[in-house]
């Protein structure tokens, strides 16, 4: 009896010992995953109150952003302000066709979104405030007045504009222009835009590094 008891007891420790090496995998297996997983919605959450990453997809932009350019776009800056003539924002262009997603196709598109794997393209665009609400902006050829003051853009490149335009800004809206006029698509063609689709304020270019900086 204790003869045989022995050997129970015996040959149970080596399969404990086996299982304590398996146990601490399946551990640190669930460890990583809960870890990825916070990692995702910490991202997706300081993506939708806070700062975004966006990359440039055009030249609109040029010489200011290029294509490429990866910057982040604070979502608090106008939470106690209106964007101001100058600011470079990311915005929803009225008339944007939203695609109908599934639950999985939003929440791969939350994700892409919070880690910078998306450009403005896809659903937004990036311009430059031109006028505000009150504003009478006349646009004639390579110069534009903002209440009868010449705007001084030193932001400019070599590009060129042939349209005369004249618009009084309504209030709660936009008249916004990319930095290369000949390769924009912007107010000019599709009118101002209410501050309401405004997502925020480009505020700092990340990539490349060597032209790491504000905007």
């Amino acid at each position: 009896m204790e003869g045989g008891l022995r050997e129970v007891e015996e040959s149970g420790e080596p399969g404990i010992e086996q299982s304590r090496p398996k146990r601490r995998i399946r551990s640190a297996v669930v460890e990583m995953a809960v870890l990825l997983v916070g990692a995702v919605v910490l991202a997706v959450l300081i993506k939708s109150f806070l700062i975004q990453p966006f990359e440039i997809p055009s030249q609109s932009m040029h010489p200011t952003l290029q294509v490429g350019d990866r910057v982040m776009v604070s979502k608090v800056s106008y939470l106690f302000s209106d964007p101001g003539r100058g600011d470079v924002v990311v915005f929803s262009p009225p008339g944007r066709f939203q695609p109908d997603r599934n639950v999985l196709e939003i929440v791969w598109h939350e994700v892409r979104e919070a880690f910078g794997w998306y450009d403005i393209s896809e659903a937004d665009l990036i311009k430059r405030v031109i006028g505000t609400g009150g504003d009478l902006v006349e646009i004639r050829r390579d110069e534009i007045r903002v209440n009868g003051v010449l705007l001084d853009e030193p932001y400019l490149g070599s590009s060129t504009q042939e349209e005369s335009i004249t618009v009084v800004v309504e209030e709660d809206h936009l008249f916004l222009m990319g930095d290369h006029r000949a390769r924009s698509s912007d107010s000019r063609v599709f009118g101002t835009v209410t501050t309401d689709n405004v997502v925020g304020k480009a505020v700092f270019r990340i990539w490349p590094f060597g032209r790491l900086g504000g905007i």
